[in-house]
């Protein structure tokens, strides 16, 4: 008898139409690094609208990926509360937050791509554990189509570029229909060019499928095509 495959689960945030998609309040967060404790975030308040493409910038040790990852339930606040999609995030349990972070969309800087694995097997991946209700790489050939990948399913990771690699892990982000995109540093081993190329892509899924998007630059030019720029200082919101 074969093993069971799991199914989605029932429960997970969504955000359909207008309304705030992420809401932090009074978020800190703090490390013990070197003998001392270092606050990586001290009272962080932000709210986000569904299907806004907002950039959280400032200098390196700002708190700028530490936010990402706490909206991502990838760590947990000290202080403080979120909710995202109306679901509060930091009131749920481990087997929610891993059940809620299936339905969040990750983009890093570096691509994270299995390099065994081709483009279309890369994107599907996250699905393989579960049912689904629709075929899985259908909408991993789908969502290469979308990111302008048509043709190189097959691909391996070593075969593409890597703007083309950081596509495929676009497409990736979204198979699950996430209720928001985090993207950190997603041109920081791009040249400006493809960097630019990418930021247009991103600009593009989000005015086709409404997705909320929150990316953590160091880039300027990055930043000035977003719908909103937050400015983090010494983890602390300066400018929103």
């Amino acid at each position: 008898m074969g093993r069971r495959t799991r199914g989605a689960p029932s429960t997970l945030p969504s955000v359909t139409g207008g309304g705030v998609a992420v809401e932090a309040r009074g978020v800190a967060k703090r490390y013990f690094a070197g003998g001392a404790d270092v606050t990586a975030l001290g009272g962080v308040d932000l709210s986000i609208d569904a299907g806004a493409l907002v950039a959280i910038v400032g200098p390196s040790g700002s708190g700028k990926s530490t936010l990402l990852h706490l909206l991502g339930a990838m760590d947990t606040p000290d202080e403080g509360t979120i909710h995202v999609g109306g679901t509060e995030v930091t009131a749920l349990s481990g087997q929610e937050q891993v059940a809620y972070r299936r339905r969040v969309g990750f983009v890093f800087q570096r691509f994270h791509l299995l390099p065994a694995l081709t483009a279309i097997d890369n994107v599907a991946a996250p699905l393989l554990p579960y049912r689904t209700a629709f075929d899985k790489h259908d909408r991993a050939h789908e969502l290469l189509a979308a990111v302008g990948l048509a043709g190189r399913e097959r691909s391996l990771p070593s075969e593409l570029s890597g703007g083309q690699q950081q596509r495929v892990a676009i497409a990736r982000a979204l198979v699950n229909d996430p209720v928001v995109l985090l993207a950190d540093e997603p041109t920081g081993n791009l040249d400006s060019k493809t960097g630019e190329d990418l930021m247009e892509l991103l600009l593009e899924l989000r005015a086709q499928r409404g997705t909320t998007v929150v990316v953590a630059t160091h880039d300027a030019t990055i930043a000035g095509r977003c719908d909103r720029v937050v400015r983090l200082h010494d983890g602390s919101v300066v400018d929103a």
